[in-house]
């Protein structure tokens, strides 16, 4: 199966308390349909996995698979411990429609051989699903050639299905997207380059920003295939916008995070080092978008109409 359009990198929801609030997974996924989102991708970067519990993280993936969404389930289990990641596979391998996996990040890899004996032990503990390498390399440290991971990976993992692709290197990403006749579905994760992706025949895409601006890229794609490349080129930049002006209140991560209360999916705070800012810091944010131009291309909530593709 080929994954298509926006799949957005979710939050793990918390109580104020910092707890993990997964009662509200249900309506985030309904939120996330309703904006013409097609997949999740949980236990993330985007979702703090590094800041949860093994239970936690298990407890976010039973939420999803009981949401009954409708989305496209990839649950990252991915860990520097590979015990952990193969725990982690295995507890997904009846609730999700694929797993993913990071490659260690604090001893970390230095040859494609060695993620591919990483990835192929995770992937034998869910031999039932999809296998995404999820490739990160200025988090992971593991920056390798990721042709050569595929030409290997095709004889050792039989469940491979594709990389999670999160990087600038718009070259290595185009020979990986048409190799074997594109067999493989190599999902683009950088939302900045969103634009450039397109050229080289990007189908799917996961990212963060997909929870908070769907109708601005599915725009951006519209007028790519239209030929309107400057209009393109200008939702692009507003797109990076976003990213920078939240990025300068406190980390972007955090702040965006917090900023999904304005959509009416109010995720909770964020864990250590991330940033929680108040209600108030959110009003000058949202003054600051609005003068940019940004608010008419924030997903909707269920109640509100979505902007046309």
């Amino acid at each position: 199966m080929t994954l298509k359009n926006l799949i957005a990198a979710v939050y793990a929801p918390m109580h104020e308390n910092g707890s993990l609030n997964t009662t509200r997974i249900k309506d985030y996924g309904q939120f996330l349909l309703h904006n013409d989102i097609s997949g999740v991708f949980m236990n993330g970067s985007t979702g703090d996995f590094t800041s949860l519990s093994i239970s936690e993280r298990k407890e976010i993936t039973s939420a999803w698979s009981k949401s009954k969404s409708g989305l496209y389930l990839i649950d990252h289990v991915g860990d520097p411990s590979l015990n952990v990641a193969k725990d982690l596979a295995t507890y997904a391998s009846d609730k999700v429609d694929a797993i993913a996996a990071i490659a260690p990040f604090y001893f970390r890899l230095n040859s494609v051989d060695k993620l591919v004996t990483y990835c192929s032990e995770i992937a034998a503990c869910a031999s039932n699903l999809p296998f995404y390498y999820y490739h990160i390399p200025v988090l992971s440290g593991a920056d390798l050639n990721m042709v050569s991971f595929l030409e290997k990976a095709r004889n050792e993992i039989p469940n491979l299905a594709g990389i999670k692709f999160t990087d600038n290197n718009l070259i290595d990403y185009g020979f990986c997207k048409s190799l074997e006749n594109g067999k493989y579905n190599i999902l683009f994760g950088y939302d900045e380059l969103f634009l450039n992706s397109l050229p080289l025949g990007a189908e799917g895409w996961v990212g963060s920003t997909y929870n908070h601006l769907a109708p601005l890229y599915y725009k951006i794609k519209s007028h790519f295939n239209n030929g309107d490349m400057p209009e393109a080129a200008k939702l692009q930049s507003m797109a990076i916008k976003f990213v920078q002006l939240l990025d300068s209140k406190g980390g972007f991560n955090g702040v965006a995070k917090g900023f999904m209360k304005h959509l009416g999916v109010d995720c909770g705070p964020s864990r250590f080092p991330h940033t929680t800012l108040t209600d108030e810091d959110y009003k000058v944010i949202i003054k600051e978008l609005t003068a940019i131009g940004l608010e008419k291309w924030f997903n909707k909530g269920i109640a509100q109409s979505v902007h046309t593709k």
